[in-house]
């Protein structure tokens, strides 16, 4: 069993930048591969970045590329997603997960945080 939450969120300006973190519990942390969603009001989960479970597999979303960075802290059980450039369609409720069982770019991960909110202003 894997528990999974998310800090960092928040009410920024375009242009800014944030950095969530995502926290594990559970040994099995260094095994897995981890995930960043976002989901915004009215539309469904989306992709935004994935990275396996040492490292040496990353991929991101156009949408996101060159301006998200995914990593990982085995040895604090910690997942980070900075976010630089940020702009009002990054808006969204930012979730990770951990596990994917299908394709890493679809939401079907076995374990899932309770997210946290990003705004991006104009």
């Amino acid at each position: 069993q894997v528990q999974l939450v998310e800090s960092g969120g928040g009410l920024v300006q375009a242009g800014d930048s944030l950095r969530l973190s995502c926290a594990a519990s559970g040994r099995t942390f260094s095994s897995l591969g981890m995930g960043w969603f976002r989901q915004a009001p009215g539309k469904e989960r989306e992709f935004v970045a994935f990275i396996s479970w040492n490292g040496g597999s990353i991929y991101y979303a156009d949408s996101v590329k060159g301006r998200f960075t995914i990593s990982r802290d085995n040895a604090k059980n910690t997942v980070y997603l900075q976010m630089n450039s940020l702009k009002p369609e990054d808006t969204a409720v930012y979730y990770c997960a951990a596990n994917p069982y299908i394709d890493y770019r679809r939401p079907l991960y076995n374990y899932w945080g309770q997210g946290t909110q990003v705004t991006v202003s104009s």
